[in-house]
C-alpha cells in the first residue's frame, strides 16, 4: 500500500465535488475514483467461482476468500492461478481452519512459493478450531514465524483483518473492540502495515459513527469500506443472514426509505452506500472499498465500468 498505514490523511475534502447523474464522479482524477478503480473484488470458493473468475477485468485486485467446506490449501490453489493469470490477490487466512504448528509453517512455505506479500486474517467458522482460537492467536503465531529468520526475511509485509460495524452474532461489541486495536498493536508493532475491511453494513451512519469512534480510541489504520456488489436482492439477503449481518437487515426493514428503494430495484448498487459516505472518506481514513461479490462479478465489473466511464 503508498499510504502509511500509521498515519491518516488530514487534507479536507475537496469543496465544490458534484455527483453527476446517478453516477458518483465528475470528470478527472479523483480520491474516489481511484479507489473505485483499485477495489478489491472479493471471490468465494463455490461452485460459481469458475465462471465468477472469467467475468473479471484484466489485472484484477482480488481478495480469495477462505471456505469452511475447505481447506486453506484450496484458497491458496486459487490464489496461485489468479496471480498466474496476472490479477494481484490477497488470500484470506482462516484462524480456526489452521490444524497444527506445522500446518502453519506449510501455509507460510506455500505463500513463499506463490510469492505472496499480503494476506488477509480472519477467525473463521470452523468448529472446532484447530491449534487457534481466534485471529489473534494466529496473528501472533504467524508474526513470530514469519520472523524467525529476522525482519529481512519476512515473506508477509502487510496484514488486513476484519472489523464489524454491524455488529457480530457470536461476539459481543467490546470484545470487537478490543480484538480490533490489539490486532493493530500486534502488527504494528512488528514493522509492518495494516488496514481493517468492515463487514457488510447497510447504514451509513452507522459506519460514520462506528469508525468517528473507533478512531477516538486509537484506531490509525486505513479502513476499506465493506460495500456489496451489484448484487441481486434475494441473493443479498440471503447471502447476508448467512454471513451474520442481522443487524443490518433489520436497519433496512426499520428504514422503509432505503428499504423501498431496494425492493424497488432488482439489485443492490453500491452507489447506495458510497453516496453517502463519500464526502467524508478522507476524515475518516477510508482508503479503500472491497466489494462483496458472492461470485456474481460481472454486473459489479458492468457497474465499475459505467461508472468510472
Amino acid at each position: 500500500m503508498s499510504a502509511d498505514a500509521k498515519m491518516l490523511h488530514t487534507e479536507k475534502p475537496t469543496r465544490g465535488r458534484r455527483l453527476i447523474g446517478r453516477g458518483l464522479l465528475q470528470p478527472g482524477p479523483s480520491h474516489l475514483r481511484s479507489m473505485i478503480r483499485d477495489a478489491k473484488v472479493e471471490l468465494i470458493p463455490m461452485k460459481s467461482l469458475e465462471r465468477a473468475i472469467t467475468e473479471l477485468a484484466p489485472h484484477s485486485s482480488i481478495s480469495m476468500t477462505c471456505s469452511p467446506a475447505k481447506s486453506i490449501e484450496a484458497t491458496l490453489d486459487e490464489t496461485a492461478a489468479l496471480v498466474a493469470a496476472g490479477h494481484r490477490v490477497t488470500p484470506h487466512l482462516s484462524a480456526r481452519m489452521v490444524q497444527t504448528p506445522e500446518h502453519l509453517v506449510a501455509i507460510r512455505d506455500r505463500l513463499v512459493e506463490i510469492g505472496i506479500r499480503e494476506v488477509f486474517v480472519v477467525g473463521g467458522d470452523a468448529d472446532p478450531p484447530g491449534c487457534f482460537f481466534d485471529a489473534i492467536e494466529f496473528i501472533e503465531a504467524f508474526l513470530a514465524l514469519d520472523d524467525a529468520d529476522g525482519p529481512e526475511h519476512r515473506q508477509v509485509d502487510h496484514i488486513g483483518y476484519t472489523s464489524y460495524p454491524d455488529s457480530h452474532p457470536l461476539i459481543t461489541s467490546e470484545q470487537l473492540h478490543d480484538a480490533l486495536h490489539v490486532k493493530q498493536q500486534m502488527i504494528l508493532d512488528s514493522g509492518r502495515t495494516a488496514h481493517v475491511s468492515t463487514q457488510m453494513c447497510f447504514s451509513a451512519d452507522q459506519i460514520r459513527t462506528w469508525l468517528r469512534g473507533e478512531r477516538a480510541a486509537g484506531l490509525t489504520v486505513p479502513v476499506h469500506l465493506g460495500v456489496p456488489g451489484v448484487i441481486d436482492k434475494t441473493k443479498l439477503m440471503t447471502m447476508g443472514v448467512r454471513l451474520g449481518v442481522g443487524t443490518s437487515l433489520r436497519y433496512l426493514s426499520k428504514n422503509r426509505k432505503a428499504l423501498g428503494k431496494m425492493m424497488t430495484q432488482r439489485a443492490f448498487e453500491p452507489d447506495q452506500l458510497l453516496k453517502p459516505l463519500a464526502g467524508q472518506f478522507t476524515d475518516l481514513g477510508i482508503e479503500g472499498i472491497h466489494l462483496y461479490t458472492f461470485n456474481q462479478v460481472a454486473a459489479t465489473e458492468a457497474w465499475r465500468t459505467k461508472t468510472l466511464a
